[in-house]
């Protein structure tokens, strides 16, 4: 009995690919019929012809070796066609499930997105297919999907492209060669410019905006967003400047605080300046007065009598405190004061 290769990855008759490792057989191992030419049972005069054994995957490639029903005439007129190699070509019902647009995933030739997950359904044999590769879809509903060039449907979409997709001359003279059948080859030509509903809608567009329309409203959102970006940064230079000015930083801090604003944002490097205090000069340390010198504020130095009491204190404790003047010299010298005069 003769094997025979069911599918590949390369570009088949829709325009697509399909990935052999994608495919889920689990479903057709538990019956794995034979067909003719993709007839389904609700056809008239159409059943199995037989099943398949021995089905596998190797070298990116579906392989099994096709079984004719010998109670049936029909399928042993097949078997017969089969064996003589008047038929050669099987071909794959699929599935799909999962389908991606990804340019990495793109060969010359493809015109549909790739088919990363499907089910096989069914496998037939056929007389003459679309080409070396040529296989049978069915939608979700298990109806076949009937899809004109250009057509689009989402079970299978088409791949929205900006360039055509070529391969790059492999000689000399420039001539192109064809990749070989189930390769990949991933052109950096190929360009994809289809934008879900979605980051439509996060533009503020319809479904149906153009690419233009797209690309204005991008140019839009980039000043914008450049706008902004001028506006902050702005705001965090003038609060590092008048950090420096009031001495809460030094003047060799100024990038790394307009760094910082720039990556924490203008709120935040206002608190964290706000945090800091105003640096003295040396001199104006050492001149402080006793309002602002350190411990200001603290509860007035009291004495026992008058000769505790600084000399350099002593005329302005008379001047400015008569009474506690006259408490301190009874205490130091047992008598009463004189009256004090200016």
């Amino acid at each position: 009995m003769k094997e025979v290769i069911i599918s590949t990855e390369a570009v088949n008759s829709y325009g697509s690919r399909v990935l052999t490792a994608g495919i889920d057989l689990s479903q057709y191992e538990r019956n794995p019929v034979l067909l003719w030419m993709h007839r389904r049972s609700w056809e008239p005069g159409a059943m199995p012809i037989g099943r398949v054994e021995n089905l596998r995957i190797e070298d990116g490639k579906l392989i099994g070796t096709p079984v004719f029903d010998q109670n049936d005439d029909f399928a042993k007129q097949i078997e017969s066609k089969w064996e003589n190699g008047f038929l050669r070509m099987a071909s794959a019902g699929l599935e799909p499930i999962e389908t991606t647009p990804d340019p990495g995933l793109v060969v010359p030739g493809q015109t549909r997105e790739t088919v990363t997950r499907c089910k096989l359904i069914e496998v037939s044999i056929v007389d003459i297919g679309g080409n070396d590769e040529a296989l049978q879809l069915y939608g979700a509903e298990g109806k076949l999907l009937k899809l004109a060039a250009g057509e689009d449907n989402p079970g299978l979409p088409l791949l929205q492209l900006t360039k055509e997709t070529e391969p790059a001359p492999d000689n000399e003279t420039g001539d192109r060669e064809e990749p070989e059948s189930g390769t990949q080859n991933n052109n950096p030509k190929t360009k994809l410019t289809e934008m879900t509903k979605e980051q439509k809608a996060l533009l503020g567009l319809p479904e149906t905006a153009t690419e233009e329309q797209v690309t204005a409203a991008l140019t839009l959102m980039k000043g914008r967003a450049d706008s902004a970006e001028t506006i902050q940064l702005a705001a965090v230079t003038q609060a590092v400047d008048q950090a420096v000015a009031e001495r809460r930083i030094l003047a060799e801090q100024r990038d790394h605080y307009i760094k910082l604003g720039k990556a924490a944002g203008i709120e935040m490097l206002r608190d964290t300046l706000g945090t800091l205090h105003p640096q003295q000069k040396p001199t104006e340390t050492i001149n402080l007065g006793k309002q602002s010198a350190p411990g200001a504020g603290e509860a007035p130095r009291t004495y026992a009598k008058l000769g505790e009491v600084p000399e350099a204190e002593r005329l302005e404790l008379r001047k400015n405190n008569p009474a506690e003047y006259m408490r301190l010299f009874k205490e130091e010298y047992g008598v009463d004061c004189p009256k004090l005069e200016d």
